[in-house]
This record gives structure tokens, sequence and C-alpha cells, in this order.
């Protein structure tokens, strides 16, 4: 029998429709849950403030992050958001930071102060609008990961009344205790879900920092889908030495922000790694274009 003979003009026509149709697929994709692009301001300290304000707007950067509320007025004078509010430090007995990482929730002593502390920033940042603000569990210091989820549950359960009213989100980061954080408690993400399970509120969520959880307990991908719903902010940081995310280091950062996407976030990826190139607003420029997937 003998088939039909389709012509050039007829091939060309299903090549274009073939090609309109698979540019549409691929702008959805791109456009359904795009990450926003934020820094890390602690990792370029020897570049002002000011400064980098303008050069964050020029590479692409919507967010500059880890800021006290001194630092507010300068973001938003240059359209700035600041994805994530830095944690508060007051002293307690004997001269002990309390607040920072090695101080944080896990201990019923620190509660009063740590509560003194973080009032008047969630104020502050609510009035910014800036909506999640850090915090840490602390270090073990030979206490019981059991014992520490129940103290720091009791702890932010303070918080969560002020941070409902105000529309703010207190965000524990999770840390590895392996390289740069030793003894730290919420150094792995099971730790923090169950935290975040116990205290059942919208207003409390982790900090899923990439490398950090690398180095601690890898399978980030699977990781990201099944516990996506408690992680409320992400950050990069190359594997192994927390450099560039580029070819250099082990993680495959467009299959990793491609899983963030599809899960539908639509928050801030905030680049935390330390450059170690000479021009490293550079570095901050490849980090972006790289998670721009």
């Amino acid at each position: 029998m003998d088939t039909p003979t389709l012509s050039r003009r007829h091939f060309g026509l299903v090549s274009l429709a073939a090609l309109l149709q698979s540019q549409l697929i691929a702008t959805d994709k791109t456009t359904t849950g795009k990450v926003r692009h934020s820094a890390c301001k602690w990792c370029y300290k020897d570049i002002p403030l000011e400064d980098f304000c303008i050069a964050a707007k020029q590479i692409g950067l919507e967010s500059v992050e880890l800021l006290d509320p001194p630092d507010f007025a300068t973001v938003k004078k240059h359209g700035l958001h600041c994805a994530m509010v830095s944690f508060p430090t007051i002293e307690g007995p004997g001269g002990v930071k309390i607040g920072p990482i090695p101080k944080g929730w896990n201990r019923i002593e620190h509660h009063d102060l740590l509560v003194q502390a973080y009032e008047p920033l969630l104020k502050a940042s609510a009035e910014a609008g800036f909506k999640q603000v850090i915090c840490f569990s602390g270090n073990r210091d030979g206490m019981s990961d059991e014992q520490g989820l129940e103290n720091c549950a009791k702890g932010l359960q303070r918080l969560l009344p002020l941070c409902e009213q105000l529309g703010v989100t207190l965000v524990m980061e999770l840390l590895n205790s392996k390289v740069n954080h030793p003894d730290y408690m919420c150094d792995k993400s099971a730790w923090g879900v169950a935290l975040c399970k116990k205290l059942g509120s919208p207003h409390f969520k982790l900090l899923y920092d990439i490398y950090h959880m690398q180095i601690m307990e890898g399978d980030v991908i699977a990781t990201i889908q099944r516990d996506h719903a408690y992680f409320a902010h992400y950050h990069t940081g190359g594997v192994p030495g927390r450099a560039e995310i580029d070819e250099t280091q082990e993680l495959n950062y467009p299959a990793i922000i491609q899983a963030i996407q599809e899960t539908g976030y639509t928050g801030y990826l905030g680049q935390e790694f330390i450059p170690k190139r000479p021009d490293k607003l550079a570095s901050l420029k490849q980090g972006v274009q790289i998670c721009t997937v």
C-alpha cells in the first residue's frame, strides 16, 4: 500500500509547533516557583554595606541578609529586602554572650534573656517589613537531644504569640557540628523537623543550609522534597571548604535549585559561600548565575 507523501512545508509546521510547545513548557518551568536571590553580608566584610547594596542591585540580588536593625535603612534605600534578619546578643551571667550559635534556646536558664533580646528585634524587623529572624538551638554541652528539643520548644513558645501578631517567623538554622560548629544541637534536619512539629506553628520554621546539611547527612534533594514544608529559607555554600559553588566542589547546585523550585518555594535563596578568589563580587555574580535555573 502506498503511503501519503508529506511535504517539506508540513514537516516545517510540525517542527515549529513542537518548538513553540517546548518553549511554553520551558517558560512555565522558569516562572513557577522562581527563587529570588539574596546574599549574606558577613561573607563580604571588607565591602561597606552601601557599596555592597549598589553591587547587589547590579548583580540582580533582591535581598541582603543577616543584617541588624541599624542596617535596615541602607538596604531599604536601595530597594532591597532583608530575607533573614540576624540574631540578637545579650549579656548573661559572667559576661557570657547569649544569643549567638553556642548559647541558644536549648537552655532553660537562657530563656528570659533571649525573650528580652528577641522581642524588640522582632518588632523592629516587622516595622521594617522584614519577616524572618534567625535563631539557634545552642550547643549540647552534655545535654541529650531529647531534652534540648523540649527546652527549645518551651522557650520559643513564649515568642510565638508575638510572632503571630507581627507576622514574623522565627527560623532556626541547621548547622553542621562536624566541621564548623562542634557540639551544635540542631545539626540534623530530622531534629529540626521534630521541633517544628512539636511547636506546630507556621511562625517557626527551619533554615536549610545546603552546605551544612551536605556535610552532616547528604541526601539533599530527597530531604528537600520530603521536608520542604518546614524550610522557610535556604543557604548555599561549596563543599568542601565553603568556597565558590561552581565546578570546584561536589554539589550540583542547578539540580538542587530545580528541586527547590519544584516544591513551589517562592522565597529567597541566600548565597553564603566565602569567596576565595580576589574578585569576590565576580564570584557572587557567578553563584547567582549558577542558581538561576
